[in-house]
C-alpha cells in the first residue's frame, strides 16, 4: 500500500500531455442558443430559429486570443441544451434549422479554418449532458449519439488538440438519467485523435478544482490515480446552473500529491491541473456584464498564478449576439498580450554565468540558462539538497523569476525552495522568496529589485532536484 517517493520520480508526462503543457494559455469560446436566449444553461426546447448572429466573425475571435498570447481555441460545439454548432447527420437541433447563413451554416468548421489560418491550434468541447435529445437516458442509445457526434467532430475539422469533457449529468427530457461509456469515448478520442488530450472528465489534464480562478501554493502533477475516477467526477458533477458549485473548495482539494497523500495511494499518475475562468461573470455572454469585464491587470494575475503556478489556464472569452468578442473584451485580451510580451520577451538571465554546489555528469548548472528546454541541471541521486548561483554579470533590474524542472525526462521532484539575492557580487544576501513546488514552470513574483547575484536553495525534493531553466524578467 502506497506510493514511494522513487515510484513518483518515474512518472513523466506523456508526449501530447508534454504538448498541451507547452501550450500555457488557450481559450474557451462559450457560444450558441444561450447567447440568443440570455440563459447560462438552456432547456433544449429553444427554437434554432433564435440562432442568428448578424456579423460572426470567427476570424476576430482568433485574432483576438492571438493578440493576447493565447495558443488554441477550445469551442462549445455542443451545450447543455443540444444545441449543434455544426450541421450533425444525428439532429436537427443545429445550425441548418437556423436561418444563420441560410441554414448552409457551419461554426465549428469557421472557428477551426480561423484557426488554421492564424496558427492556433483548435479543440472541442461537448457536453455529454443533451436536454434535447430524446434517447437522452437511455443510455445505450444515447451513448451510440453522442459518440457518433463526436466522431462528426474529430474526422471533419482537421487536427484536434484537446477534447474537453465535463461529467455534466442531470435530467433528459424523459426524466431518466444517462449512464455514460466513458471508457468508449476515450477509445474513439485515442483512435482518431491520438495526439489530443481528453481534459476534465478524462485521463490527461486534470480540472483544478473551482472556476474561480483559485490556484493552489503546491501544485502536484503526480496524484493518487483515485482523482482519475469518472464515475466520481459524474457523482460530483454540476447539475444545476449554481454558482455556489463554481467556488467550491475543500481543504482537502488543496493537497493533492504530498508524500503523506501519495502514501495513502495505491498508485499514481501524470495528472496535471487546468485552471478554467471566465473573463466575465458569467460563461456566455450577457450585455449585463459588459462593464464587469476582467482588467488586463486582473488578465495578467490570472496568467502568471496559473500558468506560473504548474498548471494551464483556459479563459473563457464569450462573443456577443453579433458574433463578435465585445469591444471591451478585445480590449483588455489586447492589453494583457502586451504585458505578457513585454515582461516575458525578453529573458535578463539568458546565457548567464552559473555554478551549483552540486552537478552530475551532463547535468551542468550552465543548462539552467541555455534557453534551451532538453537540457537541464541536477546533482547526483541522493542529494535532495542543493543550490544554484546565477552572476547576471551586472545589477539588473527584475520583479519576475521563472523556474522550470525537467518534466519530461525526470518527473516532478522540488519541493521547497529559497530564492536569494546580492545587489551586487560580494554583498550581502537577501531573501527574495520562497516556494514549494515547480514543475513545469513556477513564476515568481516578487518586489522589484536590483541584483547582480541570485542564488537559488534548493531546501527539499524529491531523490534530486532538476531544473532545466532559471529566468528573469521585468514586468514594464
Amino acid at each position: 500500500m502506497g506510493v514511494s517517493i522513487e515510484e513518483a520520480v518515474r512518472i513523466v508526462p506523456s508526449p501530447r500531455q508534454l504538448a498541451w503543457q507547452e501550450m500555457e494559455f488557450y481559450a474557451f469560446i462559450h457560444f450558441g442558443m444561450n447567447t440568443f436566449t440570455g440563459r447560462q444553461w438552456g432547456t433544449g426546447e429553444e427554437d434554432p430559429q433564435l440562432f442568428q448572429p448578424t456579423e460572426l466573425d470567427a476570424a476576430q475571435w482568433v485574432a483576438v486570443c492571438k493578440d493576447a498570447g493565447m495558443t488554441g481555441v477550445i469551442l462549445t460545439c455542443k451545450h447543455h441544451d443540444g444545441f449543434c454548432l455544426w450541421p450533425s447527420a444525428y439532429t436537427a437541433h443545429s445550425v441548418k434549422a437556423s436561418p444563420w447563413r441560410g441554414g448552409q451554416g457551419d461554426v465549428v468548421r469557421e472557428v477551426a479554418e480561423a484557426c488554421r489560418a492564424q496558427g492556433l491550434k483548435f479543440g472541442v468541447y461537448l457536453s455529454p449532458w443533451d436536454r434535447n435529445a430524446p434517447t437522452y437516458g437511455d443510455s445505450p442509445a444515447y451513448n451510440v449519439y453522442f459518440q457518433q457526434q463526436l466522431r462528426e467532430l474529430l474526422t471533419q475539422y482537421g487536427d484536434i488538440f484537446c477534447v474537453w469533457l465535463d461529467g455534466a449529468c442531470g435530467e433528459g427530457r424523459n426524466g431518466k438519467k444517462q449512464v455514460y461509456d466513458w471508457d468508449g469515448t476515450y477509445r474513439l478520442v485515442r483512435e482518431l485523435q491520438p495526439g489530443a488530450v481528453i481534459a476534465v472528465c478524462g485521463p490527461d489534464v486534470r480540472w483544478c478544482g473551482n472556476e474561480a480562478g483559485h490556484t493552489r501554493r503546491s501544485e502536484w502533477s503526480v496524484v493518487p490515480a483515485a482523482m482519475r475516477d469518472t464515475e466520481k467526477v459524474q457523482a460530483d458533477s454540476q447539475q444545476a446552473d449554481d454558482p455556489a458549485f463554481a467556488r467550491r473548495l475543500t481543504a482537502e482539494d488543496e493537497d493533492l500529491g504530498s508524500r503523506a497523500v501519495l502514501a495513502q495511494a495505491e498508485r499514481a499518475i501524470w495528472y496535471p491541473s487546468e485552471v478554467d475562468v471566465s473573463i466575465r461573470p458569467q460563461w456566455f455572454y450577457d450585455p449585463a456584464d459588459d462593464d464587469q469585464v476582467k482588467s488586463a491587470e486582473a488578465l495578467v494575475e490570472l496568467f502568471e498564478r496559473a500558468v506560473g503556478g504548474n498548471s494551464a489556464l483556459l479563459l473563457n472569452v464569450p462573443p456577443d449576439t453579433r458574433g463578435k468578442i465585445h469591444e471591451r473584451d478585445a480590449a483588455a485580451l489586447r492589453e494583457l498580450g502586451v504585458r505578457l510580451r513585454r515582461t516575458y520577451g525578453r529573458d535578463l538571465a539568458a546565457g548567464a554565468r552559473v555554478w551549483a554546489s552540486h552537478a552530475e555528469r551532463d547535468a551542468e548548472a550552465a543548462h539552467v540558462t541555455d534557453g534551451r528546454s532538453g537540457t537541464y541541471w541536477a546533482p547526483p541521486a541522493g542529494v535532495e539538497q542543493a543550490e544554484l548561483v546565477v552572476d547576471l554579470g551586472e545589477p539588473v533590474v527584475f520583479d519576475r523569476v521563472v523556474l522550470q524542472e525537467f518534466i519530461q525526462g525526470a518527473g516532478q521532484r522540488i519541493e521547497s525552495f529559497e530564492l536569494w539575492g546580492q545587489a551586487q557580487a560580494g554583498g550581502d544576501w537577501v531573501l527574495l522568496d520562497e516556494g514549494t513546488v515547480v514543475g513545469y514552470k513556477k513564476i515568481c513574483r516578487i518586489d522589484r529589485t536590483a541584483a547582480q547575484v541570485l542564488k537559488l536553495r534548493i531546501t527539499g525534493s524529491r531523490i534530486q532536484p532538476t531544473l532545466s531553466r532559471f529566468g528573469v524578467f521585468y514586468s514594464e
